[in-house]
């Protein structure tokens, strides 16, 4: 049986729920961009089942922020999926701040197992600095959804140098949230 997994692209093109922007990028751009490929890579691999959020980069979900998180995480929840990853960008006043982190809502679960898996391969593949794991069991998605969910935020639009590898390794970032999947399931 297929392992179902969700991947929801961050925030909407415009309007409500839009994302983060710095060096003229837009951060619903990259997660497009990253949910798509990492898409591909895992219905390429039979042992996936996979499902997105958002299917073009003009598809906008609900009428405000809540309405959009709700929508995503209702698609996840009716499906039902048996993995959800919520990918997004930073941006921080300081542009000295960067790195990559995973919030989860618990310690020791499915999840926060799953999202170390996730971000150490995104450390070790994209070549970005490892900002840890994270509990923030007040994000939406995270305390919503009914399976294991992780919130990934791949690195900061305001750094100059996360912003290049946010521009130019996009699919580098879905190759290695594939390969931290692989590993969190201990498939080869």
């Amino acid at each position: 049986m297929a392992i179902k997994i969700f991947i929801d692209q961050g925030h909407n093109p415009s309007g409500v729920n839009a994302g983060a922007e710095g060096f003229g990028m837009r951060e619903q751009d990259i997660t497009y961009n990253v949910g798509t490929y990492l898409a591909t890579l895992l219905s390429q691999d039979s042992r996936f089942e996979v499902r997105r959020s958002r299917n073009t980069p003009e598809e906008s979900l609900g009428y405000s922020n809540v309405s959009s998180l709700a929508a995503r995480v209702g698609m996840a929840n009716s499906w039902p999926a048996d993995y959800f990853i919520s990918l997004h960008a930073n941006a921080n006043v300081n542009p000295a701040i960067n790195g990559a982190e995973v919030y989860v809502a618990e310690n020791y679960t499915e999840s926060y197992y799953l999202g170390e898996q996730i971000l150490n391969a995104i450390v070790n593949y994209v070549g970005i600095k490892n900002n840890g794991l994270r509990l923030n069991p007040s994000l939406y998605v995270l305390r919503n959804t009914n399976m294991p969910a992780v919130l990934v935020e791949m690195g900061y639009l305001t750094n100059y140098n996360d912003a290049q590898r946010l521009k130019n390794q996009q699919w580098d970032y879905a190759y290695a949230i594939y390969r931290g999947l692989l590993n969190y399931f201990g498939l080869e």
